[in-house]
């Protein structure tokens, strides 16, 4: 969600922290906001600047206010506590000290009431307010420096949050604390660095930290220092990133969404590449004295948010169906909270585009102490919390992605896990037929896909009808149906339609009193063994005089069938193994076209942010 740059270093930083913050746009946020140290003739003096709106709106504001200083922090804010506006913006001030601030703090309304009683007046309504005067009344009591106050004021903290304190009388150090909300360090030459994300950091290093859960870091520019959540110094290892930014680019296309639909066929290929050798598939790159832990794999438990949610339940029906291994899919949330009961000789697999969302690594770390034989991340950011916490990896290897609203991640995501029931497919001794179709049906996806592509001027013409709608229904059977919530969550994300999918046979339950002529029905009607049922739910919706758009292939007995109210969008036919990746670029078109007909901000949607690293 928010992000955050701070720097300290040799020359002016303010161009380091507004470019920091331009790189994480991609995530969502309202409001931004820099405070530095300048030096002046008469000392040191805090100098601060926050806008609402884009980071060039603060940027903007910089030019027409110069400021400079070696030592700066930054931030771009996700609304939690209070709403956008200039007095809610970070960074937050308490005298000497100035703070930004991920996270949520959730006992920030008992702190607040102490710290009135104490005297201290508040600004704004947020909760990262807190920090800033705890600390400052810290120091001031216990006459310390800045690095023993914050180890003093980690206790008083409940919630998750990742935080970067600056005190304008000591102008040479930052400190930053680890907790639920990921940071970096990047090391630079005479200069230091720490950001939400390495890719903010890119322009100036490729050395990096990433801080552990509880660690406390004091950042100057000659050296850093580490503190563990027990208070031990340690050294944590340093890394060099290969990382390639290349969100910075639309290629000649419109939005960034619209760029990484287009980049699928690619992103599936590179998902394939080294993971499939001589018709067989390769998941070696498995750390082996874990892998041999999946020959006992006897249940599957799949736990994500959001659209990765949408994939394990994907997964559920292939894992089942192909396998014969039983699958549980549950949302992160709801997961962590229930107490679960953990099945004998389960795997615990965790699904996240960037690896940092709360819920998800909340409940991969409750998995690890309740029971599972092993948990497996599949993920696509290398350097994440959610890879380096797991037992097992599986990158999903889709290159940054920076529209809010997930494409490429989510059908990468689909072609691992579909990897990974081949592989379980092998260890269960089933048929050598079973591997070599999913094998057939991954490899020729990436082409099939272009074909989908080469078709989206069709789509295009067909939004034009959505223009005016305010709710949309989504239809899907089979591994189709959670196809047909991730086209609901799309248009929902995009264009601000309301959209609700529902398993096709449920419709006689209750969804089918909203059919009427002003109700758009959108169809997956992918040609299978559940396609003459799914006949029989379209004729409900027609009988209703329903609007019908059915996504359908050209080979299915559904594709002349088009009439007043049934628009058919007959497609290239599809291999049934990999037909629910390959109805998931319609539906991604589908949302793209509209919302561009409603005029909404398509990569970063109101209210939404691209990583949710609070509850």
């Amino acid at each position: 969600m928010c992000g955050i740059v701070g720097a300290v270093a040799q020359r002016d930083v303010v161009d380091i922290l507004i470019e920091g913050l331009k790189r994480l746009e991609y995530r969502g946020y309202d409001s931004a906001g820099l405070a530095v140290i300048s030096k002046l003739a008469q000392g040191y003096q805090l100098e601060r600047i926050r806008r609402v709106g884009k980071v060039e709106v603060l940027q903007d504001a910089i030019i027409q206010h110069p400021i400079q200083g070696h030592i700066g922090i930054a931030h771009t804010r996700w609304a939690t506590h209070g709403q956008p506006s200039e007095y809610n913006a970070h960074p937050h001030v308490s005298g000497f000290i100035s703070v930004v601030h991920n996270g949520i703090i959730e006992n920030y309304q008992s702190l607040r009431t102490m710290l009135i009683d104490k005297g201290y007046q508040f600004s704004s309504e947020t909760d990262t307010e807190v920090i800033a005067h705890l600390i400052h009344d810290i120091i001031l009591e216990n006459d310390c420096s800045l690095f023993e106050a914050v180890k003093k004021v980690r206790p008083q903290l409940q919630g998750t949050y990742g935080v970067v304190i600056m005190d304008s009388r000591n102008p040479d150090r930052l400190v930053a604390i680890r907790s639920g909300s990921p940071l970096v360090i990047g090391l630079g030459q005479g200069e230091n660095f720490v950001a939400s994300d390495q890719l903010a950091l890119l322009p100036v290093t490729r050395r990096f930290i990433f801080l552990e859960e509880g660690d406390i870091v004091e950042i100057c520019r000659d050296n850093i220092n580490i503190i563990d959540k027990e208070q031990q110094t340690v050294t944590r290892h340093e890394c060099l990133s290969d990382v390639k930014y290349d969100a910075g680019d639309k290629n000649n296309f419109r939005h960034y969404m619209e760029k990484e639909i287009f980049e699928q066929p690619i992103a599936i290929k590179n998902t394939l590449l080294n993971r499939i050798k001589h018709g067989k598939v390769d998941l070696s790159e498995l750390v082996e004295e874990h892998a041999t832990v999946l020959a006992h794999v006897e249940h599957i438990q799949i736990v994500a948010c959001g659209t990765a949610y949408h994939a394990g339940l994907v997964a559920r029906y292939w894992f089942e169906s192909i396998t014969g291994i039983p699958c549980d899919v549950e949302i992160a949330s709801e997961f962590r909270y229930r107490n679960p009961a953990t099945r004998p000789n389960s795997l615990f697999i965790t699904l996240s585009q960037s690896g940092e969302t709360a819920d998800t690594l909340a409940a991969l770390r409750l998995a690890k102490t309740i029971g599972y034989i092993s948990t497996l991340a599949i993920c696509n950011v290398a350097a994440s919390t959610l890879v380096r916490e797991a037992d097992l990896v599986l990158l999903t290897k889709a290159g940054t992605e920076v529209g809010v609203a997930s494409t490429k991640a989510f059908t990468t995501q689909l072609t691992v896990l579909l990897l990974l029931v081949a592989k379980f497919s092998q260890i269960k001794n089933k048929p050598a037929l079973v591997e070599k179709q999913i094998v057939e049906a991954l490899q020729i996806l990436p082409n099939r896909i272009e074909q989908v592509l080469s078709s989206a001027d069709k789509i295009e013409k067909l939004a034009k009808h959505f223009a005016d709608k305010q709710h949309t229904l989504f239809l899907g059977r089979g591994d189709e149906f959670p196809i047909a919530l991730e086209g609901a969550l799309k248009l929902k994300e995009t264009s601000y339609i309301h959209a609700e999918a529902y398993a096709a046979g449920e419709l006689k339950h209750g969804p089918l009193a909203l059919v009427d002529k002003n109700m758009p029905v959108i169809v997956i009607a992918a040609n299978n063994h559940l396609l003459d049922k799914l006949k029989s739910n379209i004729e409900e919706v027609r009988a209703r005089g329903g609007q019908l758009y059915i996504f359908t292939s050209e080979d299915s007995d559904l594709a002349d069938a088009d009439s007043k109210n049934m628009h058919v969008i007959a497609l290239p036919k599809i291999e049934e193994l990999t037909a629910s990746i390959y109805y998931t670029v319609p539906m991604q078109l589908l949302a793209y076209y509209v919302a561009l007909i409603k005029g909404t901000d398509v990569d970063r949607p109101r209210n939404l942010a691209k990583s949710v690293t609070v509850e």
